[in-house]
């Protein structure tokens, strides 16, 4: 591909990306793709290219933010500065408060997490493993119960982000929730 066409189709991303983004913030993950096409500057043939489904798009709009909640589910996991149902709750907070930053979010998180055909599955997969050892470290210490799986406390995160997105609610309804769940995480005694 020559140089200029090269930008060309680097440019074109980052419009389609840039323009995807507003979209999502403004409509949800549902938005319309021709409006994101459109407002790009751009033809569909063009966001088909570079992206051939909705999923594709999200999917590279998310995939940095999968991989900071896998780093810092690490991060947690390593530390020794807060009790690991601590660390637990504050990853499961911010696994939820980033959920809310598009309507339609957790339920596309929840989707791809099911099927290993999503493109967003490997982005997902990676982020549920590296909580998933978080979790463990919460079990091992006797304080979750053993019983609770990764699926369960990362639904239980995307159900609460959904919730706070619903019109109405207190402002700090998704932190006063995922507070109260951690009690019924927790080993009985």
């Amino acid at each position: 591909m020559p140089d200029a066409a090269r930008a060309d189709a680097q440019r074109n991303r980052k419009l389609l990306l840039a323009a995807a983004r507003d979209a999502f913030a403004a409509n949800g993950t549902d938005a319309s793709l021709r409006d994101v096409a459109r407002q790009a500057g751009v033809g569909i043939g063009t966001l088909y290219r570079h992206f051939p489904t909705r999923e594709a798009l999200l999917e590279a709009i998310l995939d940095s933010n999968f991989e900071t909640m896998r780093e810092r589910a690490e991060q947690l996991r390593d530390s020794s500065s807060q009790p690991p149902e601590d660390a637990l709750l504050e990853w499961l907070g911010e696994l939820a408060a980033g959920a809310r930053t598009y309507q339609g979010l957790p339920q596309s998180i929840m989707g791809a997490l099911a099927d290993e055909n999503s493109e967003l599955y490997g982005s997902c997969a990676a982020m549920r493993a590296a909580g998933a050892k978080l979790l463990q470290r919460a079990q091992e210490a006797g304080r979750v119960r053993a019983d609770v799986t990764v699926y369960e406390v990362i639904a239980l995160a995307l159900g609460l982000a959904w919730a706070a997105q619903q019109p109405g609610g207190p402002s700090d309804l998704m932190t006063r929730l995922l507070s109260t769940a951690m009690y019924g995480l927790a080993v009985p005694g």
